[in-house]
């Protein structure tokens, strides 16, 4: 079986060819950074627009690499939320125009799946698992039963943990894009001297919480001499919200494991995917609680971490062989949670998941 991916849900257009035996036959992806840089930030048409000029020829090339003629297809996959609503109608817009016109089954793809599934794309897990999902716009724990059967145990209530990166990068004047000018900073600095709060860390449940920490890293910056931190501020403050952040991390992360394993005692393995699931400090420090708590440390490598299409195209195949397509009428989503009965925003409120 093989299914042709794309990905187009912020600010990376991506194309992709994954076969059932876990062979990634080709993945392309193109990055925006540039385009965004000026602003500091994705802006929504400046992206939807970049998709709609290179998603075809992307998609060209992922074959090309792949070796493979449109016969040789057994489905197309595209994310079709949640994200940037402009770009997601690109992405699966080609999607139906490709299943149309070469007769295949459409699957139409959550992003968070993606993220969910890939672990076992890259190291072939099997089910039930435990999941943190780390990125730009996402901060969850989820059980993940099976393909589209996940229970979160909790999320964030305001930022997550991404934008919170992002946002400090912004004010510390680190770069664009911000996560890993976060941690590029934080390996010249000194975490221990700015004291920082670890918002929810000690607290009964799996919820997060980001902005009290952005918050107080605002403050801190503020009460400098002038109100504006020198280069070695920058990395002392960077090494310390990367340090908080990573210590909330870990604390959510081993209640969750403990209610995991008390519902799940055949579980084995502790997933951590998404963007942020990059950062090299944070993967070492999650993986010193997981094994403590038990449970096997599982992240896919760094390239399929951030936003890729391979993962989109492994998503679809995996629906695909349970018989989950999806026909022409399906509407592109700005917001779809993984889990079916959450706030439909994505995120928490407090006392909803325990």
């Amino acid at each position: 079986m093989i299914v042709l991916g794309i990905e187009t849900s912020c600010d990376e257009t991506a194309a992709a060819v994954v076969a059932g035996d876990r062979r990634i036959l080709a993945d392309i992806v193109l990055s925006q950074v540039e385009e965004h840089r000026p602003y500091a930030g994705v802006v929504p048409e400046i992206a939807a627009r970049s998709h709609l000029d290179h998603t075809d020829r992307l998609i060209a090339e992922a074959m090309a690499e792949a070796g493979i003629d449109w016969d040789a297809l057994d489905g197309v996959a595209a994310t079709a939320g949640p994200g940037l609503i402009g770009g997601v109608l690109v992405g699966l817009t080609t999607a139906k125009a490709i299943a149309m016109v070469h007769g295949l089954p459409l699957i139409a793809v959550n992003h968070l799946e993606g993220h969910a599934l890939t672990a076992r794309l890259s190291d072939g897990i099997e089910f039930p698992y435990l999941l943190l999902l780390i990125s730009g716009g996402h901060c969850q724990l989820l059980a993940v039963e099976g393909v589209g059967k996940y229970s979160r145990y909790g999320g964030t209530v305001d930022d997550a943990a991404g934008e919170a990166f992002d946002k400090i990068a912004a004010l510390l004047n680190l770069g664009y894009p911000g996560g890993p000018a976060v941690e590029q900073a934080a390996q010249r600095g000194d975490a221990g001297r700015f004291k920082l709060p670890r918002p929810m860390k000690g607290r009964p449940g799996c919820n997060f919480s980001f902005s009290g920490l952005k918050t107080a890293v605002r403050h801190t910056v503020t009460g400098l001499p002038g109100g504006e931190a020198t280069r070695q501020d920058a990395a002392d403050i960077a090494a310390g919200f990367q340090q908080a952040a990573t210590d909330v991390l870990a604390d959510r992360s081993r209640h969750a494991i403990r209610r995991f394993l008390s519902e799940f005692p055949e579980g084995r393995h502790f997933v951590v995917a998404g963007g942020v699931a990059a950062n090299n400090h944070i993967r070492a420090v999650l993986s010193a609680a997981v094994e403590d708590e038990g449970m096997q440390f599982t992240a896919p490598p760094l390239n399929l971490c951030t936003d890729n299409a391979a993962m989109i195209a492994w998503a679809g195949l995996e629906r695909l062989r349970l018989g989950m397509t999806d026909d022409m009428a399906f509407a592109a989503r700005p917001r779809w949670p993984l889990d079916p009965e959450a706030n439909p925003s994505g995120r928490t409120v407090l006392g909803e998941a325990r």
